[in-house]
């Protein structure tokens, strides 16, 4: 009898789209991950991690997974495919790749793509010397904190926040747009701590999170509104004394015109446009201008709406006209991916001039672009790293755009998607248990090394190795291009001031820390903006311009009498976007209040269709007495087989941009629900 295979105990880092950056530890049998868990290799995860990734198991040998390469067989959507080697696979991407691009027809490639759950190797490394030297379209990776961003760098530049376990000693912390108990669990336990040595904690979210269940001040905003909440705030701060005149003089520019534009915005108005009562949105008011330090975590759900860049740059604006900075655990944390000077372009090898940019399609109108006709045809696709049917806006444009059968479409991915069913070719990619990685964190300050725990499955290869030989295949690769997983991470070190150090702790600890021998910096005495006068711009010039009306200038509810209600589609405790989404066979269904309901006669588990001028989604109704009235509720990451017409939430949302940095405005999506009636 062949006795068993050892089970060892190995060593991984999860890149995976969360602040947290959790290092683990992973037991494998033979060639099989049988469980993944916590390690204290990374402080901030003291040993436990989501329920997410211990389910990575499941991911990595389920049913649905992409174990060998394959060729259409069949109509698009349906899913077959035929089983083929890598290099017939290969050649027949590469050779319609090469017909294009040396036709002068690179701008009718698409690379398609995104990074939130990827390291420095598997992202916009090798691939973009593929995609570059190809002179395929670019994409504008805008479906996530694009607004966010433009909001930041415009105020502060890459400056980085508050350090997660500095949430501890702070004696206010708000909570906006923000849900750490399903999107970066390990900010919890700070904040229980906080509360514990008599913190005040307020949530402003349009549902009562379990985070809100601790809170002693909960604002339910409607969905858009964060900005007049946030002005009136600061008008209240500038009228009643409570600004640090002292550290706006020295530190910022703007804050006289931020006070004209915020005056129109008193409580009251604030109220009537948000919902919140006034009374709650002054006592937010005096409790933050009474308390320090007061630690703001600023979340990405107040950017998805047309006020969205403007209401992060408000919220934002909040420490420094109410003098919380200078002190430990006072400011704001949004992204401390800005800790790091790392680029994984350095990996990709020498790129054509930016003079000879292609154009920019942005990824929120990957419908749009797909049905688009003439000159700016779209005839390849690539997906990679990403699942757009299921996280793309107006899905049934995207649908119909992936169903032309003149489009080639090339998925390369771990796992059969929803996006996957309607593609010619099918590449079977790793897991990050498979290959080499190095990823840091945006919200924990480390980076961490990764080694592959378990031979590829199947015939499974990494993003690097593949665009490597399509570089080679199309006859755009150069001899010095680095090309292994080493000579990525060495090429990517080495263009860093800091590489050397971080090559030093890697080798010696497994992690390195943006900031070693502390918990992290504190904000205007350790680091400043980096704007060009490393001063804090509350208007800035380039976001005045950008903002339709001007940078806080609100844009008011889009709800009609006929749709009038706001559907949000937030992060649950199932999905990564919609990555481990092929897990959760479940129907999912729309939430509503318990007023929304019964004015509709909908009762918990009734047939319902959820719907407005872009389609419907018919699925099971959940009546909800923590969401605020006027609200319904679909989360993100849903797959075919969760709602009974197969479609998710974005196929109710608009491929509109929001004010700054073009974002998606999935918040922006105005409904009806009603009940489905069965023939008796």
């Amino acid at each position: 009898m062949a006795s068993a295979a050892p089970v060892l105990t190995l060593p991984s880092v999860c890149p995976l789209d969360c602040p947290d950056a959790c290092s683990l530890e992973v037991r494998v049998e033979g060639d099989r991950v049988v469980e993944v868990g916590g390690t204290r290799v990374n402080p901030v995860t003291d040993g436990f991690i989501c329920a997410k990734v211990r389910r990575m198991p499941e991911h990595v040998h389920g049913p649905r997974r992409v174990r060998y390469p394959g060729i259409r067989e069949g109509r698009k959507g349906e899913g077959r495919f035929r089983r083929v080697s890598w290099d017939e696979a290969l050649s027949l991407v590469a050779g319609r790749l090469s017909e294009l691009s040396r036709s002068g027809q690179g701008e009718r490639i698409l690379p398609f793509y995104y990074g939130g759950s990827n390291g420095y190797i598997s992202h916009e490394s090798a691939d973009v010397r593929l995609f570059t030297r190809l002179k395929a379209l670019r994409l504008a990776r805008t479906v996530c904190a694009a607004p966010s961003a433009s909001a930041v760098l415009g105020l502060y530049g890459k400056m980085p926040g508050i350090a997660l376990p500095d949430y501890e000693l702070a004696k206010l912390i708000v909570l906006w747009g923000v849900n750490p108990s399903v999107s970066g669990i390990h900010l919890v336990p700070y904040v229980l701590e906080a509360k514990k040595r008599g913190a005040k904690l307020v949530v402003v979210d349009p549902r009562r999170t379990r985070l809100a269940e601790h809170a002693d001040l909960h604002l339910a905003l409607r969905p858009g509104t964060d900005l007049p909440v946030a002005l009136s705030v600061i008008r209240w701060l500038f009228e009643n004394g409570h600004t640090d005149e002292d550290f706006l003089a020295r530190h910022t520019t703007g804050a006289g015109e931020l006070r004209r534009r915020a005056a129109r915005w008193s409580f009251e108005e604030a109220a009537r446009e948000s919902g919140a009562p006034a009374a709650d949105i002054e006592s937010f008011a005096r409790l933050y201008a009474a308390s320090s330090p007061a630690a703001l975590r600023c979340g990405w759900g107040l950017e998805r709406n047309r006020n969205g860049g403007s209401a992060v740059a408000a919220v934002l604006a909040l420490p420094a006209v109410a003098g919380k900075f200078g002190v430990r655990a006072g400011g704001y944390t949004m992204s401390n991916s800005k800790a790091w000077d790392l680029e994984a372009r350095s990996a990709s090898g020498e790129l054509p001039p930016e003079g000879l940019a292609t154009r920019e399609v942005n990824m929120n109108v990957l419908g749009r672009e797909l049905l688009a006709k003439g000159p700016d045809r779209v005839d390849l696709l690539f997906v990679y790293n990403c699942n757009p049917l299921s996280t793309m806006p107006n899905q049934r444009k995207v649908r119909e755009g992936l169903s032309r059968e003149d489009l080639f479409t090339v998925v390369f991915d771990p796992v059969m998607t929803d996006t996957a069913m309607y593609a010619d070719v099918v590449l079977p990619a790793t897991t990050f248990l498979e290959r080499d990685e190095m990823s840091r964190g945006y919200g924990a300050m480390v980076l961490q090394a990764g080694k592959a725990v378990i031979p590829p499955v199947g015939e499974s290869r990494p993003n690097h190795e593949v665009f490597a030989e399509l570089a080679r295949r199309t006859g755009v690769a150069r001899p010095e291009d680095p090309e292994t997983a080493a000579e990525m991470k060495d090429a990517i070190l080495a263009k860093s001031p800091s590489g050397a150090r971080y090559r030093r702790e890697l080798a010696e600890a497994g992690i390195a820390h943006a900031f070693p021998g502390t918990s992290g910096p504190v904000q205007f005495v350790d680091i400043f903006p980096l704007t060009n006068d490393r001063k804090a711009h509350l208007v800035p010039e380039e976001l005045d311009r950008e903002a339709p009306g001007g940078l806080y200038a609100f844009r008011p509810d889009p709800a009609t009498p006929e749709l009038p209600l706001a559907l949000i589609s937030p992060a649950t405790d199932r999905t990564i976007s919609s990555m481990l989404g092929e897990l959760h066979e479940a129907q999912v269904p729309v939430e509503l209040s318990p007023a929304d309901a019964r004015a509709r006669g909908i009762s918990e588990g009734d047939e319902v269709r959820v719907y407005n001028e872009l389609g419907e989604v018919r699925c099971l109704a959940r009546i909800n007495d923590a969401l605020r009235e006027g609200v319904a509720l679909l989360p993100k990451g849903i797959w075919r087989q969760n709602t009974l017409s197969a479609d998710g939430p974005n196929a109710l949302a608009p491929d509109t941009f929001t004010d700054l940095g073009a974002g998606a405005c999935f918040n922006d999506a105005r409904v009806q629900v009603e009940r489905i009636e069965r023939p008796s």
